[in-house]
């Protein structure tokens, strides 16, 4: 969604699925940054996905808690807005001046979305000229439901913040991992989070496919806990720790929770296939994991073999100067931070 207000300070929340994640950095040099504050507040995943009243109050209160934890003063913040509740595709439309291609969205929007135009917000941003033909741009079209954008508001500025900007979680995550960007190449960059992963194909530093796997960390217990008949705790260890090694366990974890991945990496193979599809000219020739899929021991090779691309970890901390006890202390949350990185470093429009 567009900037409501001018920047200043502001940091970056992420309400994930399992934990609240703030994050506030400032510029150093050219594209570089310094963490100035982060917090981290573990929260059980029925009180995000609860309506009521009482689950409110309580994520109200895990919200004040990071930030309180964190040191953080300014109340100005950017906030991520879930890619289950928002939909964002790319489209073309003929090259013409500035004005006549705002004028002319402002009437086209609704033919794009899944829902009424009235019951949305909608934003848009040009990516620059199609990849496929030279008389048409490439515009990156998101929307929400006015419902839901307003509870989330409401529930922020309940803890009284300033919201001056809200955006889906994939935009904040291409933002954060793609630097450096060569500048005609294409790259798939993925963030798992506890229920689903983000994925977008990105040609130098802007997305051209995004879209959401339901399929997260939480898949890949359940099927450990079915299949190794163990607790999910120690699960979630046994997949961490172990992973897809198969000298570990005697391959047991592998094999358990295989059928799992089989059909993540399908979804993965197929949005490669989309978008070589659409842009014919143009090799995906990278994969880039964050999140869970960086933690999962042996995972980017699995998926280097499955899809036939290149894959490897990513680290959104790369361009961000820590301090040494905040790097100590991060260690074993790092990878959980994508989003709420991508959301601290906006600059301006961006």
């Amino acid at each position: 969604m567009k900037l409501m207000k001018g920047m200043g300070d502001f940091f970056g929340l992420d309400i994930g699925t399992n934990a609240i994640r703030v994050v506030q950095l400032s510029p150093s040099g050219q594209n570089g940054w310094t963490l100035q504050h982060y917090g981290y507040v573990p929260v059980d995943s029925k009180i995000i996905k609860s309506d009521s009243v009482e689950a409110r109050r309580k994520l109200a209160e895990y919200i004040n808690t990071a930030i309180g934890q964190a040191g953080i003063k300014t109340r100005n913040v950017a906030i991520g807005l879930p890619s289950s509740k928002t939909f964002t595709t790319v489209i073309d439309v003929p090259k013409m001046p500035e004005q006549e291609l705002k004028a002319a969205m402002k009437y086209q929007v609704d033919q794009y979305i899944p829902m009424a135009i009235d019951e949305a917000k909608v934003d848009w941003a040009l990516l620059g000229n199609s990849l496929k033909d030279d008389a048409h741009y490439e515009i990156i079209l998101t929307s929400t439901a006015n419902s839901y954008a307003e509870e989330r508001l409401e529930l922020v500025e309940s803890v009284g913040l300033n919201v001056i900007a809200a955006e889906p979680d994939p935009i904040a995550m291409v933002r954060a991992l793609v630097q450096n960007a060569k500048a005609d190449k294409a790259r798939l960059i993925m963030d798992m989070g506890e229920v689903s992963t983000d994925l977008a194909i990105v040609y130098g530093d802007t997305p051209r496919l995004v879209r959401t796997i339901p399929t997260g960390i939480a898949s890949l217990v359940k099927a450990a806990v079915q299949n190794l008949n163990v607790q999910e705790d120690q699960a979630r260890q046994f997949i961490l720790k172990f992973g897809l090694a198969p000298d570990r366990l005697e391959g047991q974890v592998l094999h358990a929770i295989e059928t799992t991945l089989e059909g993540f990496s399908a979804e993965v193979e197929k949005s490669i296939k989309f978008f070589q599809t659409r842009y014919p000219n143009i090799t995906v020739s990278g994969m880039t994991l964050s999140g869970f899929a960086a933690v999962v021991p042996k995972l980017s090779e699995y998926m280097s073999s499955r899809s036939g691309v290149t894959a490897e970890v990513a680290n959104p901390w790369s361009v961000i100067t820590v301090s040494r006890g905040d790097r100590e202390r991060l260690t074993p949350i790092a990878s959980e931070f994508t989003t709420a990185i991508g959301l601290a470093q906006r600059r301006g429009d961006r």
